[in-house]
């Protein structure tokens, strides 16, 4: 089975076969660097981090593009609140988005550009644009013209008469169609601004991916991916503007990631539920985040909660307690085996490596391949309780080494067991012992009134704070799920 993906352009899965033999040009949206990194920007991070290494796994060589966004109007007045210019604390979060993804094993993409570094790039499609008859300059300003793009729509479904009966009037009331965008904004006091035919200004949002895609990747290239979010009216409108202005076709595969929410609720500062990275991993540990996060199918909705990450805790603590095991008895692994060599020529999927590869080739069907892992680390557990086999420290060692290069694919497992095991004992506790200890105490008392559902009631509770309740003839005891 070749990889399969999911293109959002089509709607249906679809074999992946690069333009080039051999070679996968991949252009993924960065953040807008105004504030710290959510939750929400590190599935997508983690998703096609996962997307490149399997790829790279797979013998291929990719060229990996991912932009900041460096200058817009959030920067703009986040800076103004702040008392700070705007480019000081733009690299501000850029040194914190590599901190943050760092912590999580997100790899560096290999191609890292910057909106402010490609102005003149932009500039250029602009005239470009102009010159096809596709954008039109107003008093400084320039937009371009959704109705002169035969196709505007086709990527997100949606058809041009429909969003413009829908729409509301435009508060511009220089565009001639509500959903023309603007690709040049007119100089404003106070702002960063650039030179340009029509005056001094700043580009559009839209426009940096356009040019910075066409600059490293050509006209037209293999992946184009970025969170669900930004297919409408981003890549919408980054679709028209590149195929207006270069031709071609621009993106072959659009591969989004779908949302995230916490507790059931979109993720918003007026909720209160706004969760950043950091805050994150102060509460789990970035393997546990990162397991969490690859825990559904990439294009799934996931809901952040405290259960759900702990439940993730509880398996990797299990994986963990088993490498420590064969550490024991197998000795300390000796390098780590190459995925792709190790897979090579695997297409029985009632193989462990088989079976892996097969969920991965199943549209990046990362849920698939952590169940696999789990059911690999089952076998190697009842290898090891078994006792002294011939061939046993061999087979331990081969298992183990499938293991970690599966899991390499994932950016998992990479922390060796002891170490992992004392962060997690750092952490402490997700609550004093004094309110854990109360806890076990209500729910022994209500054990001996026989009052079941309280009792798992307080049991789920405990659980929740990653506590683990041991029930012995000689009462309860508890212990941190570590």
């Amino acid at each position: 089975m070749t990889l399969q993906l999911y293109n959002t352009a089509t709607r249906r899965k679809e074999p992946f076969t690069p333009r080039e033999p051999g070679k996968v040009g991949l252009y993924v949206c960065g953040v807008t660097v105004y504030d710290l990194c959510h939750i929400g920007h590190a599935r997508s991070a983690i998703v096609f981090d996962v997307l490149v290494r399997y790829l790279r796994a797979k013998g291929l060589e990719v060229t990996y593009v991912r932009n900041f966004t460096d200058v817009d109007d959030k920067i703009i007045d986040r800076a103004a609140q702040l008392g700070e210019d705007p480019g000081v604390l733009a690299q501000r979060f850029i040194d914190a988005f590599y901190e943050d993804m760092g912590r999580l094993g997100v790899l560096e993409a290999d191609i890292e550009p910057r909106a402010t570094e490609h102005v003149e790039g932009m500039i250029a499609m602009i005239e470009a644009l102009l010159e096809k008859g596709l954008a039109y300059a107003v008093d400084g300003d320039v937009f371009y013209s959704v109705e002169a793009f035969q196709g505007y729509g086709a990527l997100s479904g949606r058809k041009l008469e429909d969003m413009k009966a829908g729409s509301r009037i435009a508060v511009d009331e220089k565009k001639r169609h509500p959903m023309d965008f603007a690709l040049w904004k007119s100089a404003k006091p106070g702002e960063p601004q650039w030179s340009s035919p029509w005056g001094p200004g700043r580009p559009g949002w839209h426009l940096e991916c356009s040019v910075m895609s066409n600059r490293y990747l050509g006209p037209s290239f293999d992946i184009h991916g970025g969170g669900r979010d930004l297919l409408f009216p981003h890549h919408e409108n980054e679709r028209a503007q590149s195929i207006g202005a270069n031709g071609g076709e621009f993106a072959r595969y659009w591969v989004h990631n779908g949302f995230v929410t916490v507790e059931g609720e979109k993720m918003s500062k007026s909720l209160g539920n706004f969760l950043t990275i950091r805050d994150a991993v102060e509460q789990y540990h970035p393997q546990v985040l990162r397991l969490f996060l690859l825990s559904k199918h990439y294009r799934s909705p996931l809901d952040f909660s405290k259960g759900a990450v702990l439940g993730q805790q509880s398996g990797l603590v299990r994986i963990y307690r088993t490498l420590k095991r064969l550490e024991e008895e197998a000795g300390p692994p000796e390098g780590l085996p190459d995925f792709g060599t190790l897979a090579e020529g695997q297409q029985d999927d009632t193989t462990f490596l088989g079976a892996f590869v097969h969920a991965m080739d199943d549209d990046l069907n990362t849920a698939g391949a952590i169940g696999i892992l789990f059911e690999k680390v089952r076998d190697l557990n009842r290898i090891l309780d078994a006792g002294p086999a011939e061939n046993r420290v061999e087979q331990l060692q081969t298992g183990r080494g499938e293991l970690l290069a599966a899991a390499s694919v994932l950016g998992l497992l990479e922390t060796p067991p002891d170490v992992f095991f004392d962060e997690m004992a750092g952490r402490g506790l997700s609550a004093d012992r004094s309110e854990i200890d109360a806890l076990v105490e209500e729910r022994m008392q209500a054990r001996a009134g026989k009052d079941w559902a309280k009792a798992d009631r307080i049991r789920d509770r405990l659980k929740e704070m990653g506590v683990v309740l041991e029930d012995g003839p000689g009462g309860t005891t508890w212990r941190l799920d570590v």
